[in-house]
């Protein structure tokens, strides 16, 4: 309340009021953002990294596509072999029928000595290091697939890191507009400011201010709200030592202020000592000389 007051008596509440909210919406962002940032390390960190594999994907389509070219190959190998046999077979029986079909067994004869020695040519092709390839693709892939997820979870965590780079400096940034819109204001005390809506004096919130710093802000405020009065009523000026009321009796000079106080003590800084509800007479306090109160003189 006490620093609500304040800020709207020297006109920068609502302003300030608004710095306040951004900078705590764009502090969750980045607490948000920076907790994602660590996940992502972590997750990535935690990911298998296979150094000596390709980036892409290797594709087992050509591969198959060579093994089903020697499938081929190999089955019109195996086609002519039939033929072959076939041939031989057919020899055979012109042979035994050889009478009957001389010709046909010369025929026989001529393509069965043909297709010898095509057959004899013929070499089948082995695919079993293309079959050892295209099982060594899975495991390959496997590897560069966990490569690219560990990748990808690098990229995004500096990403987040980047993100929260960049929110930190729009805090620092809302805080150095604070910063000037407090310096630029009319504030009642030096070293008095301002931050989160509530009152710092020397570096410390009310609740952590002494009682003296209390009693001094509260009429520095008092006098900042209304700058016509001419005197304030204080209680508890015992809580400053004579040094600190000392100097708090020179900022009121300054201020053309009076106050009248009370104060638990019985030292020469006090004018009336009351005791028992009643005021002492004969205090002890007055040097020889000096002008001192008396009841019923002003």
């Amino acid at each position: 309340e006490k620093a609500n007051a304040l800020l709207q008596i020297i006109g920068i509440g609502e302003k300030l009021y608004q710095l306040d909210v951004e900078e705590q919406r764009i502090y969750n962002r980045r607490y948000e953002v920076g907790r994602i940032a660590d996940q992502k390390k972590k997750y990535a960190a935690e990911l298998e990294m296979y150094p000596d594999v390709p980036k892409e994907l290797v594709s087992a389509a050509d591969l198959i596509r060579q093994q089903q070219a020697i499938l081929a190959r190999n089955g019109e190998n195996q086609r002519k072999r039939q033929m072959c046999r076939q041939y031989e077979e057919e020899l055979t029986k012109a042979q035994i029928a050889f009478d009957e079909a001389k010709n046909r067994l010369e025929e026989a004869e001529a393509a069965v000595s043909v297709a010898r020695k095509s057959a004899a040519d013929l070499q089948d092709e082995s695919t079993a290091e293309l079959e050892a390839n295209i099982s060594d693709i899975d495991r390959l892939n496997i590897k560069i697939r966990a490569n690219m997820d560990r990748e990808k979870a690098e990229i995004e965590a500096e990403e987040y890191s980047q993100q929260y780079d960049e929110l930190t400096k729009s805090i620092e940034d809302i805080r150095e507009q604070r910063l000037k819109l407090l310096e630029n204001a009319d504030l009642p005390l030096p070293e008095l400011s301002v931050e989160s809506g509530e009152l710092i004096y020397r570096g410390n919130k009310w609740d952590n201010m002494s009682g003296s710093e209390q009693l001094k802000v509260a009429t520095a405020i008092v006098r900042k709200l209304n700058p016509n009065c001419g005197f304030v009523l204080m209680d508890k000026l015992e809580q400053m030592d004579q040094d600190t009321l000392n100097e708090f009796g020179k900022w009121l000079e300054q201020e053309q202020l009076q106050v009248i106080a009370t104060r638990v003590s019985s030292g020469k800084e006090c004018s009336v000592i009351i005791e028992d509800g009643y005021v002492k007479e004969d205090n002890g306090l007055s040097d020889e000389g000096a002008k001192t109160w008396k009841k019923g003189e002003f």
